[in-house]
């Protein structure tokens, strides 16, 4: 049954033991991608042409000396959910009402059921999504309490009189000395526009039915929690250049509760996952019912490009599935004038 009404309820206990989340399989082979010196090249180019002061003979006379990788792994998990997720649901109740029109009443006739015991369709895991379901057997009649049962509210324009000061005449009746007021016809008031004259107004919360049917709602949220970790690399290219292109996804594991990976190669990878599995499961148990957990690795390739111009080293970074080009000291560069 519902005991108190508003704010989020907790789920309850499960009444069968939770399955607990296996380990994924191991993958000792994880096949990182690198670029080709002319992949390098053609990306540079293409670069260069897209700014309007730049020479392309950098990128074009350029010898490359050295490429150098720093994939850079980006963590990601989910609860329903490495990116990790965690698609969870939550639930809280609230009074409500609505004019009443004869609809159904049904409180006391049997106990309202519990709050997590009322069916929601969960939508696709991972997904954001709201439900508000009105709860059996808490629909009562009352009078509204806005109008107090009578239908209709004092007008606030007229403060019920139903009319107000002429605001041509000010209120006098007259104007330019003796000569009556042609817009209030002397009274010195007028009708008042908002109510017609009539002083008040029909309730705007019963529409003036006198009486209200009151309800317990549930409102039941679906949320995809995600947290993300990116390994820091020593290659010099500003993490935010990552946020704007894609990798490619290495790993991928979604359980009811997923476990740390295994078998990683790089350490802070693990200890990352780790961390974020723990503290989601922390987290999100206490309010919400976890549906599913997703985690993911997705590696973003970088490359450090040293090149010979003109007697001097420069670099450039590639990076990303789409090949997208950092070059902040490019050496050739003019200034244009737009006429």
């Amino acid at each position: 049954m519902i005991h108190s009404v508003g704010g989020f309820l907790p789920p309850p206990m499960p009444a069968h033991p939770v399955p607990q989340p296996e380990p994924g399989p191991e993958q000792p082979h994880w096949n990182i991608p690198s670029i080709s010196e002319d992949t390098a090249r053609e990306a540079f180019a293409l670069y260069a042409s897209s700014k309007c002061c730049y020479s392309s003979a950098p990128a074009k006379d350029g010898v490359i000396t050295n490429m150098e990788a720093f994939n850079t792994y980006r963590v990601r998990g989910l609860f329903d959910c490495y990116r990790l997720e965690t698609f969870a649901e939550t639930r809280s109740t609230e009074w409500s009402h609505e004019p009443y029109h004869g609809q159904p009443v049904d409180a006391f006739s049997q106990p309202p059921p519990g709050p997590w015991d009322i069916p929601a369709k969960t939508p696709s895991f991972f997904q954001d999504d709201k439900q508000v379901i009105k709860v059996p057997y808490t629909s009562s009649v009352k009078s509204c309490h806005v109008c107090l049962g009578m239908g209709r509210k004092a007008c606030k324009e007229c403060a019920g009189a139903g009319n107000k000061v002429c605001w041509v005449c000010n209120g006098s009746g007259y104007r330019h000395g003796n000569d009556r007021c042609g817009h209030c016809n002397g009274r010195g008031r007028d009708n008042c526009n908002h109510c017609h004259g009539q002083g008040s107004k029909q309730c705007d919360t019963c529409h003036g039915k006198q009486q209200l049917l009151v309800y317990i709602n549930l409102t039941v949220k679906w949320k995809n929690n995600s947290d993300s970790y990116v390994v820091e690399q020593l290659s010099g290219l500003q993490v935010d250049n990552l946020s704007k292109v894609s990798g490619k996804e290495l790993f991928r594991d979604s359980q009811f509760m997923v476990y740390p990976i295994l078998g990683f190669p790089d350490p802070a990878v693990v200890s990352a996952a780790q961390r974020l599995v723990n503290e989601h499961q922390n987290k999100y148990s206490q309010t919400s019912r976890i549906l599913q957990q997703r985690q993911t690795i997705e590696l973003i390739p970088v490359t450090k490009v040293t090149y010979l111009w003109k007697g001097k080293s420069n670099i450039y970074f590639v990076y990303g599935n789409e090949f997208k080009v950092n070059a902040d000291n490019y050496p050739a560069t003019c200034c244009c004038t737009v006429m």
